[in-house]
């Protein structure tokens, strides 16, 4: 009787090379996403897989640069951590097994300020403040799937930033685990958050000098 090679575990799973061998109506886990070897960024929603925006239009870059810098500065040797994407953030349900995580997410800007969630592959569990940038094409992804990833993995405030309308819009988690709208913010207004005390965003520093590459958006 021949010797018959037993089908390969999850972990023996051979890489994806291509985007091509992504089967988009089959469900992921993370476990999977570390199989990927391509350069095209892909996120994980619920199990299925969304594609990234192409590279981040310069528009993109500067107001992102604008929202991270001043939080970067006034956590400087606090305990809670500022990361830009690309950085990897999974929001586990039952179990922080690599095959049990099915939502992974790049959010454009994350704070983290338990550092138990830090480790060398990125956060595993909610952020405490998330920041999406919205990008043409992806606008439907951020207000609706990655609101409810957001809401359900306990993330305490998500923002949400439109460079073409030049506005900040925010989130705010409730006691009871239900997101609560705030105010919409424009230009003149500045924002505060209770989670970095002291910390000051003034929109018109924001969406400064950006006005000439709206066109090109």
């Amino acid at each position: 009787m021949k010797n018959i090679k037993p089908y390969p575990t999850e972990e023996e799973q051979p890489p994806i090379k291509t985007l091509n061998e992504v089967d988009f109506s089959a469900t992921y886990s993370y476990a999977d996403y570390m199989r990927f070897e391509f350069e095209e960024r892909l996120e994980i929603i619920k199990g299925y897989i969304f594609k990234m925006s192409p590279a981040p239009s310069r528009i993109h870059q500067g107001i992102l640069a604008n929202i991270f810098v001043p939080i970067y500065n006034i956590l400087k040797g606090k305990p809670c951590h500022v990361y830009c994407a690309p950085f990897d953030v999974r929001l586990a349900k039952k179990s922080v097994d690599d095959k049990e995580v099915f939502t992974v997410v790049q959010p454009d800007i994350a704070v983290i300020c338990d550092q138990s969630k830090l480790d060398k592959r990125g956060c595993i569990g909610a952020p405490d403040i998330v920041v999406e940038i919205l990008s043409p094409g992806n606008n439907k992804k951020e207000l609706v799937n990655k609101y409810e990833v957001y809401e359900e993995a306990g993330v305490k405030e998500y923002w949400i930033v439109s460079p073409s309308e030049k506005t900040f819009f925010r989130y705010i988690l409730d006691d009871k685990g239900k997101f609560q709208p705030t105010k919409l913010l424009t230009e003149g207004e500045e924002v505060t958050t209770t989670i970095i005390p002291g910390f000051k965003l003034v929109l018109e520093e924001v969406f400064k000098d950006q006005d000439k590459f709206y066109e090109k958006y």
